[in-house]
């Protein structure tokens, strides 16, 4: 298990649950963020007993965790499991739904390597086959394009540098978290843990580019951010994805977007929506679905990449592109992003980019 602490304060979980929040979804309450702190403490160094733990993360689900448990918990995470390797590139931080895609393209891989040939580093992250949906997330794509995923820290930073686009695995960075894969699994639902670890920023990054299903949880995403003690992001941008992934849907898509600082010293919080339809890009969510996640979405990208397809998946991938280098305030607008996107796939920039991934 994690390097979590064996001194604990006076809060099992299953005081928690009698006396806080296992009443119910109406009446329960929330925990303080030391009682937070002290329950994940405990998971991590592998405390409860199973039944515990269950009814725990399922209570959780219930009443609904608030950002100051999420931040809780996720400063715990960051303090006692994330191995963290800082590249000398400020990527963006790229963090889809880890438990994956089961019916639509994963197009954040083609998307990444679009904007690191355009000059927005991007680093990507997730484990394998992660519950409750076990479907296809990053790590599936890139290995069936051949490039290396089993990587350490370390070295998932180098690649970031040498290429402009990296992945970090996460039993290698997060290893107290994958230590929780077998009572995730058996429990059928997400849990709070589907939630922080797309938020572990093992590249130290500055921005982040997110996913949620309704807006409110955008929200709550961002006090989340905020209320971390430990993550430093200054900049974050979610949007309701595909799948609840980091693919903008074709159509109408909400976003949110957070700043620490709108260069007045003031922070900053708007929601739009982005329509493909403005761009030229006349799609429905159908034209993005493949039967084969993981094999289609690698020869998706590689065509792509490659100038062989110049259809809806070509100006989804280029959209989202240029949605992470306008992420990273690389560009001005999404046009400007449009722009770059099809120029560095036109002249062979973005299949080089893959080319270097697969030699490192």
């Amino acid at each position: 298990m994690a390097q979590a602490s064996q001194e604990f304060g006076e809060w099992p979980l299953k005081r928690l649950m009698t006396a806080v929040i296992g009443s119910g979804p109406k009446s329960a309450d929330d925990m303080s963020r030391e009682q937070a702190r002290e329950a994940f403490q405990r998971i991590l160094a592998g405390e409860p007993d199973e039944t515990t733990l269950g009814a725990f993360w399922l209570a959780n689900r219930w009443k609904r965790n608030n950002p100051e448990e999420l931040a809780a918990y996720t400063d715990v995470m960051l303090e006692e499991s994330v191995v963290t390797a800082e590249p000398d590139a400020d990527p963006v931080d790229c963090g889809a739904n880890y438990d994956g895609k089961h019916s639509s393209a994963v197009l954040g891989v083609g998307a990444g390597l679009v904007a690191a040939a355009a000059g927005t580093p991007v680093v990507v992250h997730s484990g394998d086959r992660v519950p409750t949906q076990k479907a296809t997330a990053y790590k599936h794509v890139l290995d069936d394009l051949g490039v290396r995923t089993d990587l350490e820290p370390t070295e998932s930073a180098d690649m970031v540098d040498e290429t402009g686009f990296g992945f970090y695995y996460q039993p290698a960075f997060n290893p107290g978290i994958q230590d929780l894969y077998e009572r995730r699994d058996q429990m059928g639902v997400r849990t709070f843990v589907n939630t922080i670890e797309t938020v572990a920023n093992p590249a130290n990054a500055d921005v982040h580019l997110g996913s949620f299903y309704h807006l409110a949880f955008a929200k709550k995403m961002t006090d989340l951010l905020k209320g971390s003690e430990r993550l430093e992001f200054s900049r974050a941008i979610f949007f309701q994805g595909m799948e609840g992934y980091d693919d903008i849907r074709p159509g109408y898509t909400k976003v949110a977007e957070w700043d620490a600082d709108d260069g007045t010293g003031e922070e900053s919080f708007e929601d739009y929506e982005i329509e493909t339809a403005e761009y030229g890009m006349e799609m429905e969510s159908e034209d993005l679905a493949v039967d084969d996640v993981t094999a289609d979405s690698a020869s998706i990208t590689a065509d792509v990449l490659s100038g062989e397809r110049d259809d809806h998946f070509a100006d989804a991938i280029a959209l989202n592109g240029a949605f992470r280098m306008y992420a990273r305030q690389d560009v001005d607008s999404l046009e400007d992003g449009l722009e770059q996107a099809r120029a560095v796939i036109a002249d062979g920039s973005a299949e080089a980019v893959l080319e270097d991934l697969r030699s490192f």
